[in-house]
């Protein structure tokens, strides 16, 4: 895959920039800046490189119509503050634009094209829509690795009718996750969340043969605690799960991978209620797991102790209650403490493992947090990612 540091000259140059800026918005105000954040160092290198640049990106799914509350706007203005200069937003059909230049004023350097998700053809992956996208820019980057698990116009087909690149956070990406998938430095840790065990039941498999210790906790333990017969009271859990859990116990006894889940836990009668300490032996019938235990966070702290590499997707609890968030907590101080004595190197990702980070402003004392979600996720499984192939 070809990286846009390796083009000797881009002055003069129109890139045309894929990224994602899909941030939350309420009533037009940005939520959360954090995709925004990420995306500024490849805006400034084109920048300092003397390019012109055609950021395309979209919000939410307008599925094909033009919806005046998911515009770009309030991200031209943000990107307009970050980076110190003007950011037009194009607002015109792309379609109907004959004139491949888009810069008007020869002394603009950034444009905003409107929603690119606005246009239906996006989504459908359409080949003359993305062959006339490409006709504005010399050069194509992509650095929105969290879209590449979609064949879009803009992600997929365009790569065919442009030199086309890896961005800077695309290519951080990639290598992140191949250090926790194929370029291994073992021993290798996961600890893995989430309330569905089916959902990534592909992660797992995929992981399993490669990893030394895989350790569940959240919703997710919780299967395996039920699976394993002991009460879960009326925690959250996954029905009908019982023959996923014992291919993962089949498949980990193969393998030589350790499977660990909760020796102890955190309960409370509602999600209000304030945490009490319980042995598994001693939950019951109308008790809620809320969280991992004190033997469960020092077993968690010892194995990242132990480990030189560590993968993090999905909180210990339920974190959103702050008494609930202890051991989400302490994992984040186990994996800081080791990133910062350098002995291990840590990825996290998925949303709510990364509010978690953010919650005690951490997000710098991991080698690398993704943001990408759905592509995150894919690319464990080890799935071909359209957006990743398309650059090779």
């Amino acid at each position: 895959m070809k990286n846009i540091r390796d083009l000797p000259n881009l002055s003069g140059k129109k890139v045309l920039l894929r990224l994602d800026l899909n941030v939350p918005l309420k009533e037009g105000v940005i939520q959360d800046e954090t995709r925004i954040n990420k995306i500024l160092p490849v805006i400034n290198f084109l920048l300092e490189k003397k390019a012109k640049v055609i950021i395309i990106s979209h919000i939410g799914r307008p599925k094909g119509k033009a919806k005046s509350e998911l515009s770009m706007r309030p991200i031209c203005n943000n990107l307009e503050k970050k980076i110190n200069q003007k950011v037009n937003l194009f607002t015109e059909d792309i379609r109907k634009v004959k004139d491949r230049n888009l810069f008007k004023n020869s002394d603009k350097n950034v444009l905003i094209l409107e929603n690119i998700r606005f246009y239906s053809e996006e989504e459908n992956n359409d080949l003359d829509f993305a062959e006339h996208l490409a006709t504005f820019g010399d050069i194509y980057v992509n650095d929105a690795f969290s879209c590449s698990h979609r064949a879009h116009a803009s992600i997929a087909n365009i790569t065919k009718f442009l030199p086309s690149y890896g961005g800077l956070q695309l290519n951080s990406e990639v290598k992140a996750l191949q250090k926790v998938t194929s370029n291994i430095e073992k021993p290798i840790t996961c600890i893995i969340g989430g309330s569905k065990i089916s959902t990534k039941i592909g992660i797992i498999q995929n992981l399993i043969p490669k990893f030394d210790n895989i350790v569940f906790v959240g919703g997710m333990a919780n299967n395996i605690l039920n699976f394993k017969k002991f009460s879960i009271g009326k925690s959250i859990y996954e029905k009908n799960c019982d023959e996923i859990i014992m291919k993962i116990f089949e498949l980990s006894k193969k393998n030589s991978c350790s499977i660990i889940y909760p020796e102890d836990v955190i309960i409370g009668k509602k999600l209000e209620d304030k945490p009490v300490p319980k042995k598994l032996s001693e939950v019951n019938h109308n008790d809620m797991i809320l969280d991992i235990g004190p033997r469960t966070i020092k077993k968690i702290d010892s194995l990242i102790n132990s480990s030189k590499t560590v993968l993090w997707n999905g909180p210990a609890g339920y974190f959103e209650n702050p008494d609930f968030a202890k051991g989400s907590y302490e994992i984040v101080k186990s994996i800081v403490k080791n990133y910062e004595s350098n002995s291990i190197y840590s990825v996290a990702g998925g949303g709510d493992t990364i509010a978690v980070i953010n919650k005690v402003k951490a997000i710098n004392n991991f080698d690398f947090v993704s943001t990408a979600g759905g592509a995150f996720l894919e690319y464990l499984e080890g799935k071909t990612l359209p957006g990743i192939s398309a650059l090779k």
